[in-house]
């Protein structure tokens, strides 16, 4: 009997792609957890929903990452009246970045000198910047936060930057009004995160699966930088 070929004895390309991409899932969005905790600790200014995260920590007396779960399930909750479907993405997000998010906080050190948070803001902003790429490329459904704009652009009309924009404008505001952190970070990571993403969506890319394949997500909105 001759040999097997090579094609029916490898396990498929869906298979092997469905392995990389849990991977990626996971593997993002640990990591950014882990970036947002650089951030927190750096001090000098978080992104927008960590804002207002650490505003309700402030005023709850809950860790950030508890904060950021129990948000993260209430925004889910929202998308029932916007008609949205949750993906495996989805619902680990709001349970692997809060969590990442609280176990990298209690390993770092206090930074008190500029020559030490400096450093842990750029560090935070670029591998937020890999960690979304991660996440986004592995196509398993947008973060509760993204969703929610999305589903607001779907129901409004309006364009997805807009409804970002007005999103987190709100949520930056409430966040600082409560104690959260804005300052040179905030602005620094609104300007590159963008970039980074799309730079490491790229580099991150997982190869389409044959058409038909029950395996692999729908692709994400090339019109739209979604983070979890």
């Amino acid at each position: 009997m001759s040999a097997p070929s090579p094609s029916a004895s490898s396990p498929s390309a869906p298979g092997r792609h469905l392995g990389r991409r849990l991977v990626q899932l996971y593997a993002g969005l640990a990591l950014y957890g882990a970036s947002s905790a650089l951030l927190v600790a750096a001090g000098l200014g978080l992104e927008p929903w960590n804002v207002l995260h650490q505003g309700l920590a402030e005023l709850t007396g809950l860790s950030i990452g508890v904060v950021s779960i129990i948000m993260g399930a209430a925004v889910l909750l929202l998308w029932i009246p916007l008609r949205q479907r949750p993906g495996l993405g989805t619902v680990s997000n709001v349970f692997v970045v809060g969590l990442a998010l609280d176990g990298t906080l209690a390993l770092l050190p206090d930074a008190h000198s500029l020559t030490a948070r400096v450093p842990l803001l750029v560090a935070g902003i670029v591998l937020n910047g890999a960690a979304t790429g991660l996440y986004i490329a592995a196509r398993f459904g947008p973060g509760p936060r993204d969703g929610l704009m999305t589903g607001l652009h779907r129901r409004t009309g309006r364009s997805i930057r807009l409804m970002r924009t007005t999103v987190e404008v709100a949520v930056v505001v409430t966040g600082f009004a409560l104690g959260g952190t804005i300052g040179v970070g905030t602005v620094l990571y609104a300007v590159s995160i963008g970039p980074l993403a799309q730079a490491f969506l790229r580099v991150f890319a997982v190869p389409s699966a044959s058409a038909g394949s029950t395996v692999v997500a729908a692709a994400t909105p090339g019109r739209a930088i979604l983070r979890p």
